[in-house]
């Protein structure tokens, strides 16, 4: 079992910065994958970025490509998401979520079996 909890979203300007982060607790979590994904009002929730478990290999959206970096620390229990270059289409909640993924697919909602409660991003044009 794995409880994920998101923090760092705020409201910021366009084309400035924020770093989320998705603290877990539960032993195996350094074994699991982890996924951002978003959704803004009245849209599906849309992946945005993955890690591996061991952080060697990371993934990406396009429309977050080149602006977006993810992390983690298993030391801490914890993966980041460093968004750069905010955009007023980056508004939406973000959901971290975490899987052994043991088919590799990284971007589709439902491979994930624990999620985070979201938080929120605004981004201001």
């Amino acid at each position: 079992q794995v409880q994920l909890v998101e923090s760092g979203g705020g409201l910021v300007q366009a084309g400035g910065s924020l770093r989320l982060s998705c603290a877990a607790s539960g032993r195996t979590f350094s074994s699991y994958a982890v996924g951002w994904f978003r959704q803004a009002p009245g849209k599906e929730r849309e992946f945005v970025a993955a890690i591996s478990w061991s952080g060697l290999n990371t993934y990406y959206a396009d429309s977050v490509k080149g602006r977006a970096t993810i992390s983690r620390d298993n030391a801490k229990t914890t993966v980041y998401l460093q968004m750069n270059s905010l955009r007023p289409e980056d508004t939406a909640v973000y959901y971290c979520a975490a899987d052994p993924l043991t088919r590799g697919i990284v971007e589709v909602p439902n491979e994930y079996n624990y999620w985070g409660q979201g938080t929120q991003v605004t981004v201001s044009s």
